[in-house]
């Protein structure tokens, strides 16, 4: 069947390909000419190198233009590499560009279609209005309480078995159980334990809802080219046991808190109080909003702590520098440091800071314009580039943000640019982790507060050193089309006490 359902998408490919006109052919517009089918992306499809690397080489192809065209297969899409401009469309001229792309279809792949990320317009509007202050100074205070269990237990696990030699560990799998849990709990409202009950279902579920390097990406990659053929065949990018394990988790969970009258300040809560609302959710739109927040903290989260990891273990110095911090704030609050201790650590969040410049969670971020918008001539002399409705931009986060022209010595790991006379981070468009405008990552304050955390304890009772089992230098993943290094990730662990 799988066999003949990709014979039939090359097939339609080949045949909408042939008819498809070069959109930037008649313009100022540098670009690439596209190849049939594959467009601008067959390098990296072919795993000749990574999505970000190949981003950044047409970036760099066109440093004197404020956007250049990219084929992303048989989409024609305006790459913004002007960061004041990124700021123009994704902020001030914000009701132009509301909406990412979309091609689930909500009877089919209501997980993906129907959370906060795919959903479009007022929609969106009124379930970002309903869910932020989930994300709240105060319900992350609250929430701080149950990360700093999970961490406490994670780092303990490890530490125990650093004592009596040296550790190698494998940091995704191990991080991804630590994020497992912290969103299991802060989300949910339910214990898991990873580490010591490796088998669990929540755990198992969401490595398998977020493993794009097998049929799952070849599934993304057809929708987004097919999303009508997908409808039509009733192909669904997740199956029936995730569908059905998320909604059971989230109908289970409101159903005992009705029940117990339980109270919990998270997402779910302020879910379940909008039912009395005349726009009421169902437990579908829940489940939704709660799988996109599991999937995106589950997997991406992971992937964060694992360059954070890797960066000081190969940066001894900086991670001694951090030691010291860390040794003063458990010191000065007896091993238990507040909410407002571990914000207030400055070393410590420059160090996330440059993690996330060097490897950003998106390597690019898109938007869809919903009312023609005029660009500027993308060079000085040239013409004015209108972008009509349905038109797709994206914001090259990734060669951004090691672009020489913003950060001196790019490539290099360095958390004193962040510190009192570096750079300023917020509102600045030369650094968007989390995206920029109205439509940013709405549980950053969550990840960097669950990374804080961890870290936190993790330095504070074992030195990280390079393994011999990681690749070093390191480098990124061709296989995969988001940050990751080739071999994996690992580090060694030796206990401090």
């Amino acid at each position: 069947m799988l066999y003949y359902l990709i014979t039939l998408i090359i097939t339609l490919l080949v045949i909408k390909c042939s008819k498809l006109k070069d959109k930037f052919a008649n313009t100022s517009i540098p670009y690439i000419k596209p190849w049939p089918i594959f467009g601008n992306m067959a390098e990296p499809l072919f795993r000749k190198i990574s999505l970000a690397e190949h981003l950044q080489k047409f970036y760099n192809l066109n440093k004197n233009s404020k956007y250049f065209g990219f084929y992303d297969f048989n989409s024609p899409v305006i790459v913004i590499s002007d960061p004041e401009l990124v700021r123009e469309v994704g902020i001030k001229s914000f009701d132009n560009f509301t909406d990412h792309r979309g091609f689930a279809d909500p009877s089919l792949d209501p997980l993906f279609s129907k959370n906060l990320f795919s959903l479009r317009g007022d929609e969106w509007r009124e379930i970002r209005n309903l869910l932020s202050p989930a994300f709240t100074s105060s319900k992350m205070k609250t929430m701080f309480k149950l990360m700093r269990v999970c961490s406490e237990n994670f780092v303990n696990y490890f530490h125990e078995r650093a004592k009596s030699q040296l550790f190698t560990l494998r940091t995704k799998d191990a991080f991804t159980r630590y994020t497992n849990d912290v969103i299991a709990s802060c989300a949910f409202g339910i214990t898991v334990n990873s580490l010591r009950d490796p088998d669990n279902k929540f755990y198992k579920i969401g490595r398998k809802s977020t493993n794009f390097d097998g049929i799952l990406s070849l599934k993304f990659f057809c929708l987004r080219s097919f999303p009508t053929l997908f409808k039509l065949l009733r192909i669904k990018l997740f199956d029936k046991e995730t569908d059905d394990f998320f909604q059971k988790v989230v109908s289970d969970t409101i159903k005992a808190r009705d029940q117990e009258n339980i109270y919990r300040p998270d997402m779910i809560q302020l879910m379940m109080e909008s039912r009395s609302s005349l726009n009421e959710l169902t437990i579908q739109d829940m489940t939704a909003q709660a799988f996109i927040f599991f999937f995106g903290g589950f997997d991406s989260t992971s992937e964060f702590l694992c360059f954070v990891a890797h960066e000081l273990a190969e940066n001894f110095q900086i991670q001694e520098k951090l030691r010291q911090e860390v040794d003063q704030v458990y010191d000065e609050f007896d091993g238990m440091p507040s909410y407002e201790a571990i914000n207030g650590m400055k070393y410590l969040e420059a160090v996330l800071n440059e993690t996330m410049r060097l490897y950003p969670i998106a390597i690019f971020i898109d938007r869809v314009c919903v009312k023609d918008y005029e660009l500027p001539p993308v060079m000085p002399g040239e013409e004015k580039y209108l972008l009509k409705t349905g038109d797709c931009v994206w914001f090259p986060i990734y060669p951004i943000h090691r672009d020489p022209g913003y950060y001196s010595e790019p490539d290099k790991f360095n958390p004193e640019r962040f510190l009192d006379n570096g750079i300023i981070t917020s509102n600045s468009p030369t650094y968007i982790p989390f995206g920029i405008g109205p439509r940013m990552c709405i549980g950053n304050r969550f990840a960097l507060l669950e990374t804080k955390i961890i870290f936190f304890y993790l330095i504070r009772k074992c030195f990280l050193k390079p393994s011999k089992n990681m690749i070093r230098p390191m480098r990124l993943s061709k296989k995969s089309f988001t940050l990751a290094a080739e071999g994996g990730f690992w580090v060694d662990i030796e206990s401090r006490f």
